[in-house]
């Protein structure tokens, strides 16, 4: 793979061949889950595309020239010029082929993209998730010498890679940044001998047999499946919000806070996450509305008493939200809310709203597959077993009473040493 400096690339864009430029960083995780695809896509296109990386922190001034802010980051250049589509963070092969068909006429586009090699793999355990759960399970795993697969949709670290800070971890005394303990927990993972497929896609995936198909190309085939998959934000529901998520409404406070700083916003929930995240968001924002369906807010006592304290957060109890607006046409500008005692609707002003109205289990593509619990999430027996022979659950997406990081662990721990034992017999 060509590296170039901003002094070369000048004389490369003249030569109007087919540009992709990867700008990557060391000790940069994102970078080191796109490496092995970058290359391999470039791989297959060599003759019809050049492809090149570039150091950025070494090339740091021309980076800022074209507005690369971070690593790693993916520009597609055609007939001199950059094409609209970048590509940052956790970098899908499929995203980049999309990249690709842009750059490449359709017929030969197609032609070439049927040439990419198929491959194969058994091992022993093969763990779908790569929070908290998946990550304890790959390490116990591994160490008991058996070859372990991890696979997750993005980078590792599950909802703690998205948390401000942690406080109640073991071991760690002051508070630890979400994603910094993620990124602990992931390269451990590693260390230990855990084989990672991180930013990875599932194109199929049998429960029965215990195989999954990565990015249409690599098949694996286990002897135990472990479902780490955890949850995601619950949607609420209400009109606007699927239309502006990313675009004014947003689910998590440690990504999307900072671009708030001066302004009002709406927090929708009631609980621990959404009186927590607030007082997060309150570093930033200057006005905070949380709106709570309920007369009396659900979050801990400690939590309700520092978020009475902030002054910049107020209250809209009993109330609901009807509608996102966007009366400008940029983005959410207003809240539609309706008083449940007095059934009376009016607008909130406002420059964004944060929803934390609970989690939903991922099992997108699982559905009838294995027994669940009244809320959707698997059920599991006392060694995490699923109802589907060889199959695990642990987590968040496991049938259980507390969702914590210890919880988590716990549960990676208990799967890995049963499995470990049926694998033994």
């Amino acid at each position: 793979m060509r590296e170039i400096t901003a002094a070369e690339f000048p004389a490369l864009l003249g030569s109007k061949r087919p540009i992709v430029v990867d700008f990557y960083s060391s000790e940069c995780p994102p970078c080191e889950a796109l490496a092995p695809k970058y290359e391999a896509v470039a791989g297959l296109f060599r003759e019809d595309v050049e492809f090149v990386k570039v150091f950025r922190q070494q090339n740091r001034e021309w980076a800022n020239e074209l507005g690369v802010k971070g690593s790693p980051t993916v520009l597609f250049f055609k007939n001199g010029k950059e094409l609209g589509t970048r590509l940052t963070g956790a970098i899908k092969r499929s995203e980049l082929m999309q990249g690709l068909a842009a750059l490449v006429p359709p017929a030969r586009f197609e032609s070439v993209k049927a040439q990419a090699k198929k491959s194969s793999r058994d091992v022993d355990v093969l763990i779908l998730g790569a929070g908290p759960a998946g990550v304890t399970a790959g390490i116990y795993c591994a160490q008991a010498k058996l070859e372990t697969v991890m696979v997750d949709l993005g980078l590792g670290g599950g909802n703690v890679a998205t948390t401000h800070l942690v406080s109640n971890f073991p071991g760690f005394p002051e508070p630890m940044p979400g994603y910094l303990l993620a990124d602990h927990m992931v390269t451990q993972a590693k260390l230990a001998g855990v084989v990672p497929r991180l930013a990875a896609e599932v194109t199929a995936l049998d429960l029965e047999k215990k195989t999954v198909e990565l990015d249409g190309l690599e098949t694996i085939r286990a002897k135990r499946l472990i479902l780490a998959t955890g949850s995601s934000p619950r949607v609420i529901g209400v009109k606007g919000e699927r239309e502006f998520k990313g675009r004014g409404v947003s689910y998590c406070a440690t990504c999307d806070a900072k671009y708030y700083e001066g302004k009002h916003v709406v927090v929708i929930g009631g609980g621990n996450s959404a009186i927590e995240e607030s007082l997060f968001i309150a570093r930033f924002a200057s006005r905070i509305t949380i709106v709570n369906q309920f007369a009396s807010l659900q979050a801990n006592a400690h939590a309700q008493a520092q978020a009475r304290a902030e002054p910049k957060i107020e209250f809209r109890l009993a109330t609901q939200p009807r509608e996102f607006l966007s009366r400008g046409g940029k983005g959410v500008d207003g809240v539609l809310v309706e008083d449940l005692e007095t059934h009376e609707q009016y607008t909130l002003d406002c420059d964004g709203v944060f929803v934390f109205a609970g989690m939903v289990p991922n099992l997108e593509g699982l559905e009838g597959k294995l027994a669940l619990d009244p809320w959707g999430y698997v059920k599991i027996d006392d060694e995490m077993r699923t109802s589907v022979p060889g199959v695990f659950a642990i987590g968040d997406v496991a049938a259980k009473k507390f969702r914590q990081i210890t919880t988590a662990v716990s549960d990676g721990t208990i799967a890995s040493m049963a499995l470990a034992k049926e694998l033994a017999t």
